[in-house]
């Protein structure tokens, strides 16, 4: 939505420079009057207009993606992300925003309603009478000259002339409907009323209704036409969706427009401005996500053509390539080596498609999600295909599967480890999987029910934190070099005080030796209001 308001806006703007530069001087009023209704009706339309022709106006070999560049590199194992959360009174931004569009919108409104009862009530206060398919509303102590739709209210102080003069005036609004366009960007206001283009449009057509409606009275009696601009300098009515005859601030304009020369005929071309400028903001709405969507369309049906190894091996030079795995990276290894399992039942197949569904991919991502379109639901994985996908999750280590090249090292990836540190409470496993299982319910349970929650009051934090913990545990299980990253310094220090506080484990062993087991640990602080 944000998007689409921010077109909008820019094609009203764009409008309305080209308006104000080339056509608001010219005296073809009519032009104007519906070069503004037009433009600003496309202005809300050409955003979602996608034309396929336009798709591919910009040829795919001028697109160049530089590669991101990575700086660092971490190598632990990635443990089971830790949820905690967490409570703040105040609003969050996006609800903020929300609510204050609708209070706005309602003091727009608000005001509409409040001057069309006014409207309203003039009409049923005031004395009537019909005068040419008219109704004329007789406005008691008053010199204010106004219409709207079929009615003209007058002042009837205003003499007899004044009042023949201004009703030929007023009857050109009439018959062209100046009122509905006055109302319709009354409703755009309620509905816009942060946007100040809006307004600058009521404004100008209100202007051009005015040249319109001089340029038909003032065939009748110039002289005593321009005395009563000069005359009646009066303050009428000021509600927006009116045309009120009598208006200060147009008095000059109206007069300086009324001793121009009718502009030549040839200068008609200039409206054929709008012509490229639609095309361009045709040619902008249908390119502006599909350069995007062309790209990873391409990939995929390219990715799509390899085979499942071929897609693996894919997968593992991205990863190395940009050095670490993001946080949907990782939940996207892990589901694929839940793959290898066979576990194929309901709830992994909804955790698979709204993986592949999330938005914001980055290239790693995009592979796995590939990989995981091109993997069987149902039926066989070869071992090679499963060796390779066990083997892709240990990239994440920056390791292999032979763990002989570890013999003799003081530090060792936890996913190549021949006895993987065990978590107090958790030697009742019979098998190394269920060890680390357990580990990591472990660690998880231990962080979630330490970690003080209350930051989220103290340091007003909104939606969803991520803080990136590193630590490693030593050949005496004991925690060592703890570090954090997060947006507040006060997380980070929270995320080490947690870390630093978990007891004392059983160091993992590596070819009869104890060694250092490193590791990363995601948190995910989720703040509720």
């Amino acid at each position: 939505m944000a998007q689409y308001i921010i077109q909008a806006i820019a094609f009203q703007l764009f409008f309305l420079i080209v308006y104000d530069v080339f056509l608001k001087k010219e005296t073809f009023f009519n032009w104007n009057r519906a070069y503004l209704l037009i433009t600003a009706i496309l202005s809300f339309v050409l955003p979602f207009i996608k034309i396929e022709m336009f798709k591919n106006i910009v040829p795919q070999q001028y697109i160049i993606t530089l590669p991101e560049v990575v700086i660092g590199k971490q190598n632990p194992i990635v443990l089971d992300e830790v949820f905690i959360e967490g409570a703040n009174q105040a609003s969050s931004f996006s609800w903020s925003w929300m609510y204050l569009f609708y209070f706005g919108s309602a003091i727009a409104f608000s005001i509409f309603a409040y001057k069309l009862i006014n409207i309203i009530r003039l009409i049923y206060s005031n004395p009537k009478q019909e005068e040419q398919n008219l109704q004329i509303v007789n406005l008691e102590n008053s010199r204010d000259a106004f219409s709207f739709f079929n009615y003209i209210f007058i002042g009837k102080q205003l003499e007899s002339e004044e009042r023949e003069t201004i009703i030929k005036h007023e009857l050109v609004h009439v018959k062209q409907k100046h009122t509905f366009d006055m109302l319709f960007f009354e409703i755009l206001r309620v509905f816009f009323w942060f946007n100040p283009l809006i307004y600058m449009y009521q404004n100008r057509i209100s202007v051009v209704h005015e040249f319109i409606a001089d340029a038909e009275a003032v065939k009748h009696n110039k002289t005593q036409y321009y005395q009563n601009l000069l005359s009646q300098v009066f303050h009428a009515k000021q509600v927006s969706f009116i045309n009120p005859f009598f208006k200060e601030s147009l008095i000059k304009k109206r007069i300086v427009m009324l001793q121009k020369s009718k502009s030549k005929q040839v200068q008609l071309l200039r409206y054929a401005l709008l012509i490229p400028m639609v095309i361009g903001m045709l040619i902008y709405s249908s390119c502006s996500d599909e350069n995007q969507k062309r790209e990873d369309l391409m990939e995929e049906n390219s990715i799509k053509e390899l085979s499942i190894l071929e897609q693996i091996e894919a997968i593992k030079k991205e990863i190395e390539i940009q050095g670490e795995v993001t946080q949907e990276g990782e939940k996207g290894l892990f589901l694929l080596l839940g793959r290898t399992t066979f576990n194929i039942n309901q709830d992994f197949l909804d955790k698979v498609d709204e993986y592949n569904e999330a938005e914001n991919k980055n290239e790693i991502h995009k592979k796995i999600t590939y990989l995981f379109k091109s993997l069987p639901t149902e039926g066989s994985i070869t071992d090679e295909e499963i060796f390779a996908i066990k083997k892709l999750i240990t990239i994440t280590q920056g390791s292999s599967l032979n763990s002989s090249e570890y013999e003799g090292k003081s530090e060792v990836p936890f996913s190549v480890i021949s006895q993987v540190p065990v978590f107090p409470g958790c030697n009742s496993q019979a098998d190394e999987a269920g060890k680390k299982v357990c580990f990591n319910e472990g660690i998880s349970n231990f962080v979630a029910k330490n970690f003080n929650a209350d930051l989220a009051k103290t340091l007003d934090l909104k939606g969803s934190i991520k803080i990136s913990v590193f630590f490693k545990i030593d050949n005496q299980g004991n925690i060592i070099e703890a570090k954090a990253r997060a947006p507040k310094p006060e997380l980070e220090v929270e995320a080490v005080r947690v870390v630093n506080m978990l007891p004392k484990m059983t160091p993992g062993m590596h070819g009869g030796k104890a060694v250092n087991v490193p590791y990363y640990l995601p948190i995910k602080f989720e703040i509720k209001e």
